[in-house]
C-alpha cells in the first residue's frame, strides 16, 4: 500500500508528531486523496478490551504507523484547532522557500511556479472557508503541504526540501508575533495620543494628587495623564525591543542540525523582512525567547491598562465623581436603574489575569526543555494568540474611554486642596523665607496641621496670630502659597505639574506621535 518516499524528500528517516515536530520531513509520495484512511477512531466502551481499532495508517507518515492513534493521541496531538490561524504566516514562508529553493537550483523553475499557483490557490480557499482542514494531518503545516500536493501533484512533494517543521513553525510563529507587534504598536501609539490630546485640554485643571490613596498634593489633570502617556511609551519601546531581537530567520535551519542543500538564507530572510537568519540551528528550532518577550511586554503593557482602568473605576464612584463615561462605555443594573457601571474599564482590568496568565505559562513551558525541539513546544501558541487578543482588546477599550470620558474640574479641584494637600507648600515655603532646616519646617508644618485640623479648617484658614503661635518667623506671605492653583504652578521643576510644564510636554508628545 504504501509506496517508497519521493526521491525530493528531506528527514525521511525521522518521525515526528504535531505543529513544528522533530524531524518532520515532506510527506510520501502517495497524494493524501490516494488513501483512504478509514473510518473515525472511537473508544470501545467495553472493559477489558484493545481500545483501539485498526485502520489504514496516517498517509503523511507511511507503513512506520501500521494503525492509527487513539482518539486521545490525535486529540492531544492535534494543533489544527489553533494554528491554523497561522495559515497566512505558513503560505508566506513557503513562497520564500520554494524561491529560494528555485534560484539555487535545488527544484525546477516550473516547480516553483506550480508550488506559487497551488499555494495562492491555497490561500484564496482558506481566506473564502472553503479549505478541507483535517484534524488527522495535526496541524496547519501538514494541511496546507497535503492540499498542496492534491492540487498540483509531483511539484507539491518537493516543497520540503531543506526545511523541516522544526524551522517552519518557528519561522511562522516569528511572522505572527511581528506582525501582532506592528498592529499592537499602533494602537499603544492611537491611546497615547488620546490621551496626550487630553492633557492639553486639562493641563491647568487642578486635582488631588495621591500617595497610598490618600490626598497627598494637587496636580493637574492633565499631569496625571501624561503619566500614562510616558508607561506607553515604554510599552511601545519593549515591544520595539522585542522586535529587533526576534527579526531572524529560522527558514533552512531544518530539524535542528541544518541541511545538506544549497539553502541561500540570506536570500529567505531578505523575502521575509528578515534582518538576517539566525546563526545557530539548533538555537533556531528551540528558541522560544521572541514569544516570552512579547508576552512579558504585554503583561507589563496589560498591568498600565489595569492600572488606568482602576482610576477610571474610582474616578466613576460616586464619591469621587471626578469623570463620567457615557452609555457607550457603561451599562446599567438588572434591578437598580440608577446604577451606570463603568464596565469596560472593570474587563480592561480583568483581562490583566489572561495576559498575564499567558507569560506564566509559556515560561513553565520552556523551564527545563533540553535542546533541541520538544513536543511540549506545541504549547506556546494558544496563550500567545489569546494575550495578543486581550491586549488589543483593552487598548481598543481604553482609547475609547479616554476620548469619551468628560471630567468633572470643579469637583476635581475642590478635592485637589482636601486634606491639607498644600502642607508641603508650606514646608517649602518655610525652607525659602525664614530658612529653617528642612526637618524643623516639616516639624512646623506638622503641627500647624494638627492645630487645623483641631479648629476643623484648612491651613489657609488659619489666622497669621495662629500660625505665628507656632513658628514666629511666619509672615503674612505665607498666603500667598497655600492656594490650590499656587501650588501646582510652583512645581516647575522638569517632570513637575505646573501647567507650563504639562502643556509643553503635551505638546511635544502630540508632535512626537502625529
Amino acid at each position: 500500500m504504501n509506496q517508497p518516499p519521493d526521491r525530493h524528500d528531506t528527514d525521511r528517516s525521522a518521525v515526528s508528531h504535531g505543529s513544528g515536530h522533530a524531524g518532520s520531513g515532506a510527506p510520501g509520495s502517495q497524494a493524501p486523496g490516494d488513501v483512504d484512511v478509514g473510518p473515525p477512531i472511537v473508544a470501545d466502551p467495553a472493559p477489558h478490551r484493545d481500545t483501539r481499532r485498526n485502520v489504514a495508517a496516517n498517509q503523511q507518515w507511511g507503513g512506520r504507523f501500521a494503525a492509527g492513534p487513539s482518539v486521545v493521541m490525535q486529540e492531544i496531538n492535534a494543533s489544527i484547532g489553533f494554528d491554523k490561524r497561522l495559515w497566512r504566516q505558513d503560505i508566506k514562508g513557503s513562497l520564500a522557500h520554494a524561491a529560494m529553493l528555485a534560484k539555487v537550483g535545488v527544484i525546477a523553475a516550473q516547480d516553483e511556479q506550480a508550488i506559487r499557483g497551488g499555494l495562492e490557490a491555497i490561500a484564496h480557499e482558506i481566506a473564502s472557508g472553503t479549505f478541507p482542514f483535517s484534524e488527522a494531518l495535526e496541524d496547519i503545516h501538514m494541511n496546507i503541504e497535503a492540499r498542496l500536493a492534491e492540487r498540483i501533484g509531483e511539484p507539491g512533494k518537493r516543497l520540503h526540501t531543506g526545511r523541516s517543521r522544526n524551522d517552519q513553525v518557528a519561522t511562522d510563529f516569528r511572522l505572527w508575533v511581528r506582525e501582532a507587534i506592528d498592529g499592537l504598536g499602533d494602537q499603544i501609539t492611537d491611546l497615547m495620543r488620546a490621551l496626550a490630546e487630553r492633557a492639553a485640554q486639562h493641563a491647568a485643571d487642578p486635582m488631588p494628587g495621591f500617595t497610598h490613596l490618600q490626598t497627598a498634593q494637587p496636580v493637574t489633570f492633565g499631569h496625571h495623564l501624561l503619566a500614562y502617556v510616558e508607561m506607553l511609551a515604554r510599552d511601545r519601546g519593549r515591544l520595539a525591543d522585542c522586535r529587533r531581537r526576534g527579526n531572524e530567520c529560522p527558514l533552512g535551519s531544518a530539524a535542528l542540525a541544518g541541511t545538506s542543500f544549497p539553502l541561500d538564507r540570506d536570500a529567505t530572510a531578505r523575502a521575509l523582512g528578515f534582518d538576517r537568519p539566525t546563526a545557530n540551528s539548533l538555537d533556531a528550532v528551540s528558541d522560544r525567547d521572541f514569544a516570552l518577550e512579547f508576552l512579558a511586554a504585554a503583561a507589563i503593557g496589560a498591568v498600565h491598562l489595569s492600572r488606568l482602568a482602576e482610576e477610571i473605576v474610582i474616578w466613576c464612584s460616586a464619591p469621587f465623581r471626578f469623570i463620567r463615561l457615557s452609555d457607550a462605555f457603561t451599562t446599567g443594573s438588572s434591578i437598580m436603574p440608577q446604577k451606570r457601571n463603568p464596565d469596560a474599564a472593570e474587563l480592561v482590568r480583568a483581562k490583566t489575569g489572561r495576559v498575564t496568565g499567558a507569560l506564566v505559562g509559556l515560561l513553565t513551558v520552556m523551564k527545563g526543555l533540553p535542546l533541541a525541539y520538544a513536543k511540549d513546544m506545541q504549547e506556546d501558541k494558544e496563550g500567545v494568540f489569546d494575550a495578543a487578543e486581550a491586549w488589543a482588546l483593552s487598548l481598543a477599550a481604553t482609547a475609547g474611554m479616554v476620548r469619551d470620558m468628560t471630567p468633572d474640574t470643579m469637583r476635581m479641584r475642590q478635592f485637589a486642596g482636601s486634606g491639607f494637600a498644600t502642607a508641603t507648600d508650606l514646608a517649602d515655603w518655610l525652607v525659602r523665607v525664614p530658612k529653617l532646616p528642612f526637618r524643623v519646617a516639616h516639624h512646623v508644618t506638622g503641627r500647624l496641621v494638627a492645630l487645623a485640623e483641631a479648629k476643623g479648617v484648612d491651613l489657609a484658614d488659619l489666622t497669621l496670630d495662629e500660625m505665628q503661635s507656632v513658628e514666629p518667623g511666619i509672615t503674612r506671605d505665607v498666603f500667598s502659597v497655600l492656594t490650590i492653583e499656587a501650588s501646582v504652578a510652583s512645581r516647575t521643576s522638569y517632570g513637575g505639574t505646573a501647567p507650563v510644564n504639562v502643556a509643553a510636554q503635551a505638546a511635544r508628545w502630540l508632535k512626537v506621535l502625529t
